[in-house]
């Protein structure tokens, strides 16, 4: 595998550019990524567990006001 100097990059630098290639995954790409089997078990547990129980969920909309500031200035 050719090597793309990233190494060379400090910390700060190195995470700010894998969390710009995190969000250039759209829907669209993340749903061609298989799940694995134990990935694939967990969410049915969780799915279950939400609809046994749905008062006892927070939205994504709560959890990301708790959430601190991107790096992005977002």
């Amino acid at each position: 595998m050719k090597k793309l100097g990233i190494d060379q990059l400090d910390v700060e630098a190195r995470l700010s550019l894998l969390e710009e290639i995190w969000e250039s995954i759209d829907d669209a790409d993340a749903a061609s990524i298989p799940l694995g089997n134990a990935q694939e078990a967990e969410l049915i547990k969780r799915l279950a567990d939400a609809d046994a129980d749905p008062d006892d969920v927070i939205s994504w909309e709560e959890v990301e006001k708790t959430l601190p500031p991107s790096r992005g200035g977002k």
